[in-house]
């Protein structure tokens, strides 16, 4: 099989190649390349993490893959309201969410898949017995010393022999290559209704989680159409609620409406202020769609709330891997999985090696918003594929992590391409994005690479946020493809 596959990892995309030159599809390469991320990236990404996917298929349909997990059905939100007050934790017990990732992949697995599941995790299972640590994950277990420290089964893996790992030390992960290996052997589903499942719900249920086995044998990711809209000469498709993808179009809408004649230049303050305002809909109103006060749809036309009704983010660090994958039959994805913060809850499951993600820390404590923690629920998230068509056929699939800024760097990378500019000229060109990127920033903050135009610049001071400068080619990571 011919294709594409581009990764944040050069063994995750060798992965996915693996599969491709093996006869699999796009959709084997992607699931290949995303288990072998959640081993190499664990401060990005793990199978204790969620997942939302696109997938088009040759006849040119297009399904979006929502493998979002939800909270425990025992846990209640006045019990975490007496316990914490007006917000939940960052990280810890309570923060972790039923992990969907997993079963994203058995579901993109039975949309795409043509390999075995065995042959698909194996670079993964191979990975966990030894992996090189990267730049990326050694310095992150510098900053977050003390959150892993504090975890028995963090500090073990991360901390052998009492020293954190550092780039180019060799990362083992024997419980986690036996859970792959059981995996491997018995299927995907063990990991919600066997005897994988069994032993990560005990685990967690040790250091007081309320996530039992029925949450995890009723868990099902959920299929679903795109939220699709025809803006400019294309047609751009992304994730629906609990996604994000909302803000994309909402974007795209106001340049369309707006008719700025340079939005990434003597525009960009409009744009800015477009930004400022996806976000505060998607703080105000993104949540379970189960239970949302508003349709998708309403989200990308709404008009922004005004900022003294919302509530301050908090800064997610690490938190994301986007990739994707092209073949010559015609499949494409576009795969966003994640941990939510660094290292998620740092919380890491010692017996099946399994770390857990932190996705609870976005609901909120107060029962009248719309993503109030209730039993059952999913929260918001800022995960979002995208896949975009010209004419019928494919013109691009993108992903990105990113956080809250997600759906503004699709914004720069949709602009750049309609300009001409190449994939690799699009991603590679300077951005910056409104809102909270890390410690000491606000919502009103802009924090921009010091290589974006003066023109751009003055644009964005004019606009009234609070410019925040950071150094060129800043971790504002996309992963690309176009045709």
């Amino acid at each position: 099989m011919s294709g594409a596959i581009s990764s944040s990892h050069y063994l995750a995309t060798a992965a996915g190649e693996r599969m491709l030159r093996a006869g699999g599809s796009a959709v084997d390469a992607a699931i290949a390349a995303a288990a072998a991320l959640c081993v190499i990236y664990p401060n990005n990404v793990a199978l204790g993490g969620d997942l939302v996917a696109l997938v088009r298929d040759p006849a040119g349909t297009i399904r979006f893959v929502n493998a979002t997990g939800s909270a425990p059905h025992r846990q209640d939100l006045m019990t975490l309201h007496r316990r914490y007050g007006d917000r939940l934790p960052s990280r810890g017990i309570d923060s972790v969410t039923v992990p969907g990732g997993v079963g994203g992949w058995a579901t993109l697995h039975g949309i795409g898949g043509s390999l075995p599941i065995a042959e698909l995790l194996e670079p993964a299972h191979e990975l966990a017995v030894s992996a090189p640590v990267s730049r990326s994950v050694g310095a992150a277990i510098r900053v977050d010393r003390a959150a892993l420290l504090s975890d028995p089964g963090c500090a073990r893996v991360f901390f052998p022999d009492g020293r954190g790992l550092t780039e180019l030390d060799t990362l083992h992960q024997p419980a986690l290559a036996e859970t792959i290996g059981s995996l491997q052997a018995r299927g995907l589903d063990a990991f919600y209704r066997g005897g994988v499942a069994q032993k990560w719900i005990a685990g967690l249920k040790k250091l007081g989680s309320m996530i039992d086995v029925d949450d995890a044998a009723r868990y099902r990711p959920t299929i679903d159409h795109p939220l699709t809209r025809r803006i400019f000469d294309v047609d751009v498709h992304t994730g629906r609620p609990n996604s994000q993808g909302f803000a994309f179009l909402r974007n795209l809408r106001a340049i369309a409406e707006g008719q700025w004649s340079d939005v990434l230049g003597a525009d960009a303050g409009e744009l800015a202020s477009t930004f400022y305002g996806s976000n505060g809909v998607r703080r105000a109103w993104l949540s379970d769609p189960d239970t949302a006060h508003h349709s998708a749809d309403q989200l990308v036309d709404m008009e922004a709330p005004a900022a003294s009704d919302l509530l301050a983010s908090a800064p997610a660090t690490g938190d994301t891997v986007g990739l994707v994958a092209v073949d010559d039959d015609g499949w494409s994805v576009s795969l966003v999985q994640s941990l939510f913060w660094s290292f998620g809850a740092c919380v890491l499951e010692p017996d099946t090696g399994i770390l857990f993600q932190n996705r609870g820390t976005s609901f909120s404590l107060d029962p009248d918003h719309p993503a109030a923690f209730g039993p059952g629920r999913r929260p918001p998230h800022t995960l979002m594929p995208v896949l975009v068509e010209r004419a019928g056929a494919l013109a691009y699939a993108g992903a990105t992590m990113g956080g809250q800024a997600q759906a503004q760097i699709h914004t720069h990378l949709l602009l750049r391409l309609r300009g001409g500019s190449s994939a690799l000229e699009a991603t590679s060109a300077p951005r910056w994005v409104v809102g909270v990127q890390d410690d000491g920033d606000v919502e009103e903050t802009v924090t921009v690479e010091a290589d974006v135009a003066r023109t751009t610049l003055d644009a964005l001071a004019a606009s009234g946020l609070r410019i925040k400068m950071v150094p060129r080619a800043t971790n504002f990571s996309v992963t690309a493809t176009s045709s």
